[in-house]
Protein backbone atom coordinates (compact mmCIF):
# COMPACT_ATOMS: atom_id res chain seq x y z
CA UNK A 1 0.00 0.00 0.00
CA UNK A 2 2.55 2.88 -1.13
CA UNK A 3 5.56 1.83 1.00
CA UNK A 4 7.87 4.30 1.38
CA UNK A 5 10.49 6.08 3.30
CA UNK A 6 8.03 8.22 4.57
CA UNK A 7 5.50 5.81 5.61
CA UNK A 8 7.80 3.56 7.06
CA UNK A 9 9.73 6.47 8.88
CA UNK A 10 6.58 8.53 10.65
CA UNK A 11 4.39 4.90 10.93
CA UNK A 12 1.80 6.57 9.05
CA UNK A 13 -0.59 3.94 6.44
CA UNK A 14 -0.24 6.16 3.42
CA UNK A 15 2.75 9.37 1.95
CA UNK A 16 0.25 11.66 2.06
CA UNK A 17 1.00 15.35 4.58
CA UNK A 18 -1.80 17.12 5.56
CA UNK A 19 0.33 20.66 5.19
CA UNK A 20 0.61 23.09 8.21
CA UNK A 21 -1.72 26.21 7.37
CA UNK A 22 -2.40 29.00 9.55
CA UNK A 23 -5.38 29.62 11.31
CA UNK A 24 -6.98 26.19 9.86
CA UNK A 25 -4.91 23.35 10.83
CA UNK A 26 -6.28 22.23 13.94
CA UNK A 27 -6.65 19.29 15.73
CA UNK A 28 -9.81 18.41 14.17
CA UNK A 29 -8.33 18.18 10.64
CA UNK A 30 -5.01 17.02 11.51
CA UNK A 31 -6.86 13.70 13.77
CA UNK A 32 -9.00 13.47 10.52
CA UNK A 33 -6.20 12.87 8.25
CA UNK A 34 -4.02 10.92 10.27
CA UNK A 35 -7.23 8.81 11.23
CA UNK A 36 -7.67 8.39 7.47
CA UNK A 37 -3.73 6.79 7.34
CA UNK A 38 -1.98 10.13 6.32
CA UNK A 39 -0.36 12.36 8.57
CA UNK A 40 -1.89 15.56 9.88
CA UNK A 41 -0.49 18.65 10.93
CA UNK A 42 -1.33 21.29 13.68
CA UNK A 43 0.10 24.85 13.20
CA UNK A 44 1.48 26.07 16.63
CA UNK A 45 1.27 30.09 15.74
CA UNK A 46 -2.56 29.53 14.89
CA UNK A 47 -2.43 30.29 19.07
CA UNK A 48 -0.82 33.22 20.65
CA UNK A 49 0.27 30.96 23.21
CA UNK A 50 1.99 28.08 24.27
CA UNK A 51 -0.55 26.98 26.87
CA UNK A 52 -3.37 27.00 24.12
CA UNK A 53 -1.02 24.90 21.71
CA UNK A 54 -0.77 22.38 24.50
CA UNK A 55 -4.76 22.52 24.66
CA UNK A 56 -5.03 22.11 21.41
CA UNK A 57 -2.36 18.77 21.25
CA UNK A 58 -4.41 17.04 23.64
CA UNK A 59 -7.47 17.70 21.88
CA UNK A 60 -5.83 16.13 18.73
CA UNK A 61 -5.00 13.12 21.13
CA UNK A 62 -8.74 12.77 22.05
CA UNK A 63 -9.29 12.30 18.89
CA UNK A 64 -6.71 9.87 17.49
CA UNK A 65 -4.15 7.77 18.72
CA UNK A 66 -2.51 7.86 15.71
CA UNK A 67 0.89 9.83 14.64
CA UNK A 68 0.61 13.63 13.63
CA UNK A 69 3.01 16.36 13.83
CA UNK A 70 3.07 20.23 14.94
CA UNK A 71 4.02 22.75 12.45
CA UNK A 72 6.12 25.41 13.52
CA UNK A 73 7.11 28.68 10.81
CA UNK A 74 10.19 30.75 11.86
CA UNK A 75 9.15 34.10 10.40
CA UNK A 76 9.13 37.73 11.28
CA UNK A 77 6.47 38.58 12.77
CA UNK A 78 4.98 42.25 14.60
CA UNK A 79 4.59 40.00 17.53
CA UNK A 80 7.98 38.51 18.81
CA UNK A 81 7.14 35.06 19.12
CA UNK A 82 9.02 32.77 22.37
CA UNK A 83 9.97 29.91 19.98
CA UNK A 84 11.65 28.02 22.52
CA UNK A 85 8.47 27.94 24.85
CA UNK A 86 5.92 26.41 21.98
CA UNK A 87 8.98 23.79 21.20
CA UNK A 88 8.93 23.33 25.28
CA UNK A 89 5.26 22.08 24.69
CA UNK A 90 5.97 20.03 21.60
CA UNK A 91 8.64 17.76 23.78
CA UNK A 92 6.37 17.83 27.07
CA UNK A 93 3.47 16.26 25.17
CA UNK A 94 5.21 13.40 23.03
CA UNK A 95 5.00 14.82 19.69
CA UNK A 96 7.34 13.22 17.40
CA UNK A 97 7.35 14.68 14.62
CA UNK A 98 7.93 18.48 13.23
CA UNK A 99 7.15 20.24 9.93
CA UNK A 100 9.25 23.55 10.27
CA UNK A 101 9.33 26.17 7.61
CA UNK A 102 10.69 29.90 6.81
CA UNK A 103 13.89 30.51 8.26
CA UNK A 104 17.10 28.39 8.92
CA UNK A 105 15.41 26.18 11.91
CA UNK A 106 19.30 25.12 12.97
CA UNK A 107 19.01 26.96 16.28
CA UNK A 108 16.31 24.79 17.77
CA UNK A 109 17.90 21.65 16.04
CA UNK A 110 20.25 20.19 19.06
CA UNK A 111 16.55 20.41 21.37
CA UNK A 112 14.40 19.03 18.77
CA UNK A 113 17.07 16.18 17.74
CA UNK A 114 17.67 15.51 21.77
CA UNK A 115 13.99 14.69 22.07
CA UNK A 116 14.19 12.09 18.86
CA UNK A 117 11.96 14.58 16.92
CA UNK A 118 11.77 13.90 13.16
CA UNK A 119 12.15 17.21 11.87
CA UNK A 120 10.87 18.08 8.15
CA UNK A 121 11.82 20.91 6.83
CA UNK A 122 9.66 22.74 3.99
CA UNK A 123 11.57 24.68 1.59
CA UNK A 124 11.24 26.56 -2.35
CA UNK A 125 14.84 26.20 -3.22
CA UNK A 126 17.89 23.28 -3.82
CA UNK A 127 20.36 25.38 -1.88
CA UNK A 128 18.14 25.90 1.21
CA UNK A 129 17.31 22.16 1.27
CA UNK A 130 21.14 21.41 1.13
CA UNK A 131 21.16 23.61 3.91
CA UNK A 132 18.78 21.83 6.07
CA UNK A 133 20.15 18.67 5.18
CA UNK A 134 23.45 19.55 6.35
CA UNK A 135 22.22 20.61 9.60
CA UNK A 136 20.50 17.23 10.54
CA UNK A 137 16.83 17.62 8.87
CA UNK A 138 15.23 13.84 8.65
CA UNK A 139 13.40 15.44 5.36
CA UNK A 140 13.01 18.12 2.95
CA UNK A 141 9.45 19.05 1.90
CA UNK A 142 10.22 20.63 -1.13
CA UNK A 143 8.07 23.68 -2.44
CA UNK A 144 7.26 24.45 -6.06
CA UNK A 145 6.03 27.42 -7.45
CA UNK A 146 2.72 26.18 -7.72
CA UNK A 147 2.08 26.32 -3.93
CA UNK A 148 -0.12 28.43 -1.87
CA UNK A 149 1.51 30.74 0.34
CA UNK A 150 5.02 31.70 -0.02
CA UNK A 151 6.92 29.84 -3.35
CA UNK A 152 10.34 31.51 -2.45
CA UNK A 153 11.68 34.01 -5.16
CA UNK A 154 13.02 31.53 -8.01
CA UNK A 155 9.95 30.55 -9.82
CA UNK A 156 10.72 27.35 -10.06
CA UNK A 157 7.59 24.69 -10.75
CA UNK A 158 7.41 21.57 -8.94
CA UNK A 159 8.03 19.48 -12.12
CA UNK A 160 11.78 20.86 -12.01
CA UNK A 161 12.41 21.43 -8.72
CA UNK A 162 11.26 17.79 -6.80
CA UNK A 163 13.73 15.85 -9.22
CA UNK A 164 16.37 18.55 -9.19
CA UNK A 165 16.26 17.96 -5.14
CA UNK A 166 16.22 14.16 -5.25
CA UNK A 167 19.03 14.13 -7.42
CA UNK A 168 20.96 16.65 -5.28
CA UNK A 169 19.90 15.49 -1.57
CA UNK A 170 20.94 12.37 0.17
CA UNK A 171 17.63 12.58 2.62
CA UNK A 172 14.21 12.02 1.40
CA UNK A 173 11.76 14.14 -0.28
CA UNK A 174 8.65 15.57 -0.27
CA UNK A 175 6.71 16.70 -2.51
CA UNK A 176 4.60 19.92 -1.79
CA UNK A 177 2.67 22.67 -4.44
CA UNK A 178 0.13 21.28 -6.90
CA UNK A 179 -0.75 18.10 -5.31
CA UNK A 180 -4.29 17.04 -4.71
CA UNK A 181 -5.36 14.31 -6.49
CA UNK A 182 -4.27 10.97 -7.58
CA UNK A 183 -2.71 12.10 -10.71
CA UNK A 184 -0.96 14.12 -8.66
CA UNK A 185 0.08 11.57 -6.03
CA UNK A 186 1.29 9.33 -8.86
CA UNK A 187 3.19 11.89 -10.17
CA UNK A 188 5.46 12.98 -7.54
CA UNK A 189 6.25 9.35 -6.74
CA UNK A 190 7.16 9.10 -10.30
CA UNK A 191 9.63 12.10 -9.57
CA UNK A 192 11.46 10.54 -6.75
CA UNK A 193 9.43 11.94 -3.71
CA UNK A 194 8.72 9.60 -0.91
CA UNK A 195 5.37 11.19 -0.21
CA UNK A 196 2.98 14.46 -0.79
CA UNK A 197 2.44 17.21 1.05
CA UNK A 198 -1.26 18.92 0.01
CA UNK A 199 -2.39 21.95 1.47
CA UNK A 200 -5.55 23.50 -0.42
CA UNK A 201 -6.62 20.43 -1.01
CA UNK A 202 -7.98 19.64 2.52
CA UNK A 203 -9.20 23.15 2.92
CA UNK A 204 -11.94 21.74 1.09
CA UNK A 205 -12.83 19.22 3.08
CA UNK A 206 -15.70 18.90 5.38
CA UNK A 207 -13.29 19.05 8.58
CA UNK A 208 -11.33 22.11 7.40
CA UNK A 209 -12.72 25.02 9.73
CA UNK A 210 -13.36 26.84 7.39
CA UNK A 211 -16.60 28.64 6.32
CA UNK A 212 -18.80 26.93 3.48
CA UNK A 213 -18.47 30.31 1.50
CA UNK A 214 -14.66 29.80 1.35
CA UNK A 215 -14.77 25.92 0.73
CA UNK A 216 -17.69 26.86 -2.12
CA UNK A 217 -15.16 29.32 -3.94
CA UNK A 218 -12.86 27.22 -3.74
CA UNK A 219 -14.49 24.50 -5.58
CA UNK A 220 -15.66 27.18 -8.16
CA UNK A 221 -12.29 28.48 -8.69
CA UNK A 222 -9.52 27.87 -11.87
CA UNK A 223 -6.26 27.16 -12.02
CA UNK A 224 -5.74 30.70 -13.25
CA UNK A 225 -7.91 32.06 -9.92
CA UNK A 226 -4.76 32.94 -7.97
CA UNK A 227 -2.28 35.89 -8.03
CA UNK A 228 1.00 36.77 -5.96
CA UNK A 229 1.10 39.62 -4.19
CA UNK A 230 4.06 40.86 -1.51
CA UNK A 231 6.56 40.53 -4.59
CA UNK A 232 7.69 44.05 -3.91
CA UNK A 233 8.46 43.24 -0.49
CA UNK A 234 10.41 40.03 -1.46
CA UNK A 235 7.96 38.15 0.51
CA UNK A 236 5.85 36.46 -2.51
CA UNK A 237 2.59 35.07 -1.62
CA UNK A 238 0.05 32.99 -3.65
CA UNK A 239 -3.24 33.79 -3.05
CA UNK A 240 -6.75 33.35 -3.91
CA UNK A 241 -8.08 36.26 -6.57
CA UNK A 242 -10.04 38.43 -4.78
CA UNK A 243 -10.69 42.34 -4.52
CA UNK A 244 -8.89 42.68 -1.35
CA UNK A 245 -5.84 40.65 -3.26
CA UNK A 246 -6.38 43.15 -6.52
CA UNK A 247 -6.50 46.22 -3.93
CA UNK A 248 -2.99 45.07 -2.77
CA UNK A 249 -1.18 44.51 -5.82
CA UNK A 250 -2.54 47.61 -7.43
CA UNK A 251 -0.93 49.67 -4.25
CA UNK A 252 2.68 47.63 -4.86
CA UNK A 253 2.44 48.41 -8.53
CA UNK A 254 1.89 51.95 -7.17
CA UNK A 255 5.04 52.24 -4.94
CA UNK A 256 3.24 51.50 -1.61
CA UNK A 257 5.41 50.65 1.57
CA UNK A 258 5.69 48.08 4.07
CA UNK A 259 3.71 50.60 5.98
CA UNK A 260 0.91 51.36 4.08
CA UNK A 261 0.45 47.45 2.70
CA UNK A 262 0.64 46.14 6.38
CA UNK A 263 -2.91 46.84 7.63
CA UNK A 264 -4.30 45.23 4.55
CA UNK A 265 -1.96 42.08 5.25
CA UNK A 266 -2.76 41.07 8.77
CA UNK A 267 -3.05 37.53 9.54
CA UNK A 268 -6.18 38.49 11.67
CA UNK A 269 -8.20 39.27 8.71
CA UNK A 270 -7.84 35.90 7.48
CA UNK A 271 -9.20 34.07 10.85
CA UNK A 272 -11.94 36.77 10.86
CA UNK A 273 -12.72 35.97 7.00
CA UNK A 274 -12.81 31.96 7.57
CA UNK A 275 -15.23 32.35 10.17
CA UNK A 276 -17.61 34.88 8.32
CA UNK A 277 -17.42 33.78 4.98
CA UNK A 278 -16.72 37.26 3.99
CA UNK A 279 -14.10 35.72 0.70
CA UNK A 280 -13.26 39.81 -0.76
CA UNK A 281 -12.02 41.00 2.77
CA UNK A 282 -8.74 39.38 2.99
CA UNK A 283 -5.60 37.37 1.87
CA UNK A 284 -6.28 33.84 1.52
CA UNK A 285 -2.93 31.53 0.83
CA UNK A 286 -4.64 29.16 -2.53
CA UNK A 287 -2.28 27.39 -4.74
CA UNK A 288 -3.00 26.72 -8.55
CA UNK A 289 -4.15 23.22 -7.99
CA UNK A 290 -7.14 24.76 -6.70
CA UNK A 291 -8.18 24.36 -10.40
CA UNK A 292 -8.53 20.43 -9.62
CA UNK A 293 -11.13 21.00 -6.50
CA UNK A 294 -14.71 20.21 -7.99
CA UNK A 295 -15.76 18.71 -4.60
CA UNK A 296 -15.80 19.03 -0.77
CA UNK A 297 -15.55 15.35 0.72
CA UNK A 298 -14.71 13.75 4.18
CA UNK A 299 -10.93 13.64 4.83
CA UNK A 300 -11.38 9.96 5.18
CA UNK A 301 -13.16 10.27 1.47
CA UNK A 302 -10.40 12.21 -0.11
CA UNK A 303 -7.18 9.85 0.81
CA UNK A 304 -9.18 6.84 0.05
CA UNK A 305 -10.19 7.75 -3.27
CA UNK A 306 -6.73 9.12 -3.88
CA UNK A 307 -4.94 5.98 -3.18
CA UNK A 308 -8.16 3.83 -5.03
CA UNK A 309 -7.24 5.98 -7.71
CA UNK A 310 -3.57 6.04 -7.53
CA UNK A 311 -3.39 2.05 -7.68
CA UNK A 312 -6.02 2.44 -10.45
CA UNK A 313 -3.56 4.80 -12.62
CA UNK A 314 -0.33 2.54 -12.26
CA UNK A 315 -2.17 -1.27 -12.61
CA UNK A 316 -4.27 0.17 -15.71
CA UNK A 317 -2.59 2.86 -17.34
CA UNK A 318 1.05 2.38 -16.74
CA UNK A 319 1.34 -0.86 -16.81
CA UNK A 320 -0.75 -0.81 -20.16
CA UNK A 321 1.46 1.32 -21.96
CA UNK A 322 4.28 -0.55 -21.69
CA UNK A 323 5.27 -2.56 -24.95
Amino acid sequence: MFKTKLTERLGIKYPIIQGGMMWISRAELAAAVSEAGGLGIITALSFDTPEKLAEEIDKAKKLTDKPFGVNLTFLPTLRPVNYDAYIDVIVDKGIKIIETAGRNPEPYMEKLKNNNITVIHKCTSVRHALKAQKIGCDFVSIDGFECAGHPGEDDVTSLILIPRAVDELDIPVIASGGFGDARGFVAALALGAEGVNMGTRFVATKEAPVHENIKKRLIEAKETDTMLVERSLRNTIRVLRNKHAEKILEMENNGATLQKLAPLLSGLRGLEAIKTGNVDDALFACGQVVGLINDVPTVKELIENIVREAKEIIKNRLANIID
